[in-house]
């Protein structure tokens, strides 16, 4: 399968984020990134379930919600019924990891786990069969524009090991943070299947033309691998 970008909205215009999901979806994204924020587990509010419902009303792409909120047992499940394709739980916020993916699940949507940069792959070990996939966060959750930390890839690679160990290679890799242009090949080489990017695709004078740039780095480095 092809490596797919996928389009932070974090980075984008809050005043107009149709136009910013509009002009992803024109250059050609398949996946969008919402990230939810709650300003408790990590230091900043975003979007919530409004939001959410009302992307869902205005594109037909797969909606990739991200939760960095504590206790998401409580609304996980609210965000699939929303239209989230498919949701992420931080490993760090929650009690019952099981139940929660199962729930998710249920709802019709992919379930995945997120770890933040301090957290080793190794906890997944036993609930590694219950995930349609992993984030690993290459920066410290919160905040979009933060420097990739240098030992993610290294990390992509060992959960790779798990996983192929495991016998688990449906379960696919996501990276978020510090993504850009410059390792998109590097990150496709490690192993990720998902490459989120916000501030390198909107921070640019060209959105549209950096995500293109990054999807064919991408998709030649898979290539090569």
């Amino acid at each position: 399968m092809k490596p797919r970008v996928v389009p932070s909205i974090l980075s984008a215009d809050f005043a107009n984020l149709e136009a910013a999901v509009r002009l992803m979806e024109d250059a050609g994204a398949d996946w969008i990134h919402i990230d939810v924020m709650d300003g408790h587990f990590v230091p900043n509010l975003t979007v919530g379930l409004p939001v959410v419902r009302r992307i869902r009303q205005v594109t037909d792409r797969h909606l990739d919600v991200h939760l960095m909120i504590s206790n998401p047992d409580s609304m996980a499940v609210e965000y699939a019924k929303a239209g989230a394709d498919s949701v992420l739980v931080h490993f760090e916020a929650t009690t019952h990891l099981h139940e929660i993916l199962s729930a998710i699940r249920r709802a019709g949507a992919w379930a995945g786990i997120a770890l933040n940069p301090h957290t080793s792959v190794n906890v997944l070990e036993e609930i590694l069969p219950f995930c349609d996939y992993i984030l690993i966060m290459s920066v410290n959750p919160g905040f979009g524009g933060q420097e990739f930390i240098s030992t993610s890839f290294e990390k992509v690679r060992k959960l790779v090991r798990l996983i192929q160990t495991r016998g688990l290679n449906r379960v696919r890799i996501e990276i978020d943070g510090g993504i850009g242009p410059h390792n998109s090949a590097e990150a496709v080489a490690a192993g990720v299947y998902l490459l989120v990017s916000g501030s390198a695709i909107f921070g640019s004078s060209d959105p549209a033309g950096t995500f293109r740039q990054m999807r064919a780095s991408a998709e030649s480095a898979a290539v090569i691998t």
